[in-house]
């Protein structure tokens, strides 16, 4: 079974939570203990060396009775909770705190100096006892001689049981700690673990389809900006997605009706229904409908070149030139309309950092377009003038201009306003996405102005050359 992110840290913080609480208890009861052990052994030798210091009297002959110390020993040892001994050099038990019960006890094996190093010793003390105490022992002295022992007995369970009774703080200071901690699982919970969930469901949304999906999540963290991100790029998968659709309906829809005039003219030239006195005027149109299906074609490449970045290939150039030779490949359609071109330049020569050849291609749809939708007898007015660092470019018209409400939709590739539709029959509704990607490629910016039936004006602008 696998285990989500969340349940692998709640997990993992239980885990810490129990092993850092076993960690803490052991070492700190065995600080503890030690400590205890210390502090409880010093006591008993001091009290040992006490009680030494008044047995000692006795052998030097200022009192005859061992056991008339014994009130005060049984006294001091009940206060104290200890097991009192006194054993002469054979290692007979003399006085017992506990009312003689092993008065007369011979230890065997007795060794005063077993201790060794260590002021105290652990264990059952000979077999003497049924449980661990520890022991310390002092000499009783007189007269520089050693004429036994004082031995002092605590079971090692009251030392346990008062570490454990100090350790009870701790234990609850380091539970209260952890209960606090839940905390941070809490805010895990709240700022990460839910907040994931949404941004995964999204994901899981997205994957299926639905790019209409968005996640509710305003947070203003990483999260929040993760969750914005994917919204965003939904939204953008959504327009791509939708725009492949009208891409395809638009593209399907233009290649259709030059591709059904070609079937139908050489269907009828074939099965006779246009004679043969005919057969040069419909194969014209034929041609006619082949060189625009040539241009949609063309015109998709160019846009798909424009898609891919680096295509720019910049140098320094006169765009008073390229305007005049531009206007000039008019000449013919222009004759035709008998439409002028009145060209106004700010300098004599007015060099630009662009790529000539797609600089061209702008100035040529531009110009095409003002002489398709001008009417006849009438003016286009081409303007180059310089301002700071740029030169701005403008291609006027005076004729049937674009209704408002299609102003922000001329720029989208292969939309056709209805008044072009009607006006313009060859055109592919690229011409101008195709401006609008080219400007865009040199850092630039275009601009139109239009009111129907007074005319159309785009302006766009580019740098001007540096290195001269």
């Amino acid at each position: 079974m696998k285990l989500s992110l969340y349940y692998k840290f709640l997990l993992g913080y239980l885990l810490f939570g129990i092993l850092s609480f076993t960690a803490i208890a052991s070492l700190s009861y065995q600080l503890m203990y030690h400590s205890f052990l210390e502090e409880k052994t010093d006591a008993m030798y001091d009290e040992a060396n006490l009680i030494a210091a008044s047995y000692s009297s006795i052998y030097q002959g200022k009192k005859q009775d061992l056991h008339a110390a014994y009130p005060q020993l049984h006294a001091v040892a009940n206060f104290l909770k200890m097991e009192i001994w006194v054993i002469n050099r054979q290692g007979i038990i003399v006085v017992d705190s506990d009312r003689s019960a092993r008065s007369g006890t011979v230890i065997e094996n007795f060794d005063p100096t077993g201790i060794g190093n260590r002021s105290y010793q652990e264990g059952s003390y000979y077999g003497l006892f049924p449980y661990d105490v520890v022991s310390v022992s002092a000499p009783i002295t007189g007269n520089y001689n050693t004429y036994g022992y004082v031995l002092v007995h605590l079971p090692v369970s009251q030392i346990q049981y008062e570490a454990n009774k100090a350790l009870n703080i701790v234990y609850i200071t380091a539970l209260g700690v952890y209960l606090l901690s839940l905390i941070i699982l809490l805010i895990f919970t709240t700022t990460v673990y839910f907040p994931l969930k949404k941004i995964t469901e999204g994901a899981n949304q997205y994957a299926a389809g639905n790019l209409t999906y968005e996640i509710q999540l305003k947070s203003h963290d990483e999260m929040g900006y993760l969750a914005t991100t994917l919204n965003y790029m939904s939204d953008e998968l959504n327009k791509m997605e939708e725009y492949q659709r009208t891409f395809i309906a638009n593209v399907s829809h233009d290649f259709r009706s030059p591709l059904t005039s070609i079937k139908g003219y050489l269907e009828a030239i074939i099965d006779g229904t246009i004679p043969s006195e005919m057969y040069e005027k419909y194969l014209t149109r034929v041609i006619a409908e082949t060189d625009r299906l040539n241009k949609l074609t063309q015109s998709m490449l160019t846009l798909n070149t424009l898609d891919s970045k680096g295509y720019l290939s910049r140098a320094n150039f006169d765009i008073n030139r390229v305007i005049k030779d531009t206007a000039a490949s008019f000449e013919g359609t222009c004759n035709t309309k008998n439409i002028n071109f009145d060209l106004t330049f700010s300098d004599n020569i007015q060099m630009v950092y662009a790529d000539l050849g797609k600089i061209q291609q702008v100035l040529y749809n531009l110009i095409d377009n003002a002489i398709k939708f001008s009417h006849h007898n009438s003016t286009i007015y081409i303007q180059a003038s310089s301002r700071y660092e740029k030169i701005f470019i403008s291609v006027k018209d005076t004729g049937i201009g674009i209704p408002k409400d299609s102003i922000k939709k001329i720029w989208e590739r292969f939309y056709k306003t209805d008044l072009s539709r009607g006006k313009d029959k060859k055109g592919t509704g690229l011409g101008l996405s195709i401006v609008k990607e080219i400007i865009q490629a040199h850092g630039e910016n275009i601009d139109v102005i239009s009111t129907e039936e007074i005319g159309t004006e785009f302006i766009f602008s580019l740098p001007r050359a540096t290195n001269l």
